[in-house]
């Protein structure tokens, strides 16, 4: 049973050597297990660290080995490096360190900053039509942390980096494909593309707003002449019969008489 144990806890032992912890950049997606390196290492258990987060005014001390308060989600490791769990928004900042001997004498210090980024959501496109312009819009909610671009036929559209995009009834006629994307530095979204059409939208003064031009002498044009032109020659037609038998009706008539 003794040797069991004994294999099991150089298993164990040897698993916990293989894993290293995640060094925290600055930039982090909400979540991330990471840990704030001190910047020269530690090795005597007996100094003093002392971490302050300057945005929140946390501290995390350690003293002779011993911890003086436990903040949840934060641990400090052996060699006195800070150790995030799952970073929320609220640990964005800087952290300093300070290290003292067992005599109170300052032997190190430092400063690391972190920020911390949720993950883009999928943009939707909105438009708006007026006479013959449209607005698009890129909807990602309330997030001040995105930045915007736009794209036309998945070509990205330069200098164009505002939530809204205008489009003149020229490029509206084009009937391109136009999407959004958003971004921040651990994460990027695009929304579905979508095919500005104004057609049949009225304006703010209650007026259609008129599709294409269509073409005078197109199809339709030609088959409605065709249509008038077959009615002509059969109404042309019924009156030629109208007279002839018109004309029969009184020869016939003054025979009659004449008899």
């Amino acid at each position: 049973m003794t040797c069991q144990h004994s294999l099991l806890f150089l298993f164990l032992s040897g698993f916990a050597a293989l894993y290293v912890a995640e060094i925290c950049k600055t930039n982090l997606l909400k979540g991330t297990s990471c840990t704030i390196k001190l910047q020269t290492r530690n090795t005597d258990k007996s100094n003093e660290i002392k971490w302050v987060h300057l945005s929140s005014d946390v501290v995390i001390h350690r003293k002779n080995r011993w911890m003086r308060k436990n903040i949840p989600g934060l641990t400090m490791e052996e060699d006195g490096s800070l150790t995030f769990e799952s970073v929320s928004l609220k640990n964005s900042g800087r952290y300093r360190y300070t290290v003292f001997n067992d005599v109170g004498t300052q032997i190190d210090a430092g400063e690391k900053e972190i920020k911390v980024y949720a993950k883009a959501l999928k943009p939707t496109v909105k438009i708006n039509c007026t006479v013959g312009n449209a607005t698009l819009t890129c909807d990602f909610g309330d997030r001040t942390d995105l930045t915007v671009s736009w794209y036309k036929e998945d070509n990205i559209i330069q200098n164009e980096n505002n939530p809204t995009l205008l489009l003149t009834s020229a490029q509206v006629q084009e009937n391109k494909p136009y999407s959004c994307s958003v971004s921040n530095p651990v994460s990027k979204e695009q929304s579905d593309s979508i095919t500005v059409s104004c057609e049949g939208v009225p304006d703010p003064t209650g007026e259609s707003v008129p599709g294409p031009r269509k073409n005078l002498f197109g199809p339709d044009f030609w088959v409605m002449v065709s249509i008038l032109a077959g009615g002509g020659t059969l109404l042309l037609l019924l009156i030629c019969i109208l007279i002839i038998c018109a004309c029969r009706s009184c020869s016939q008539l003054k025979k009659a008489q004449t008899r």
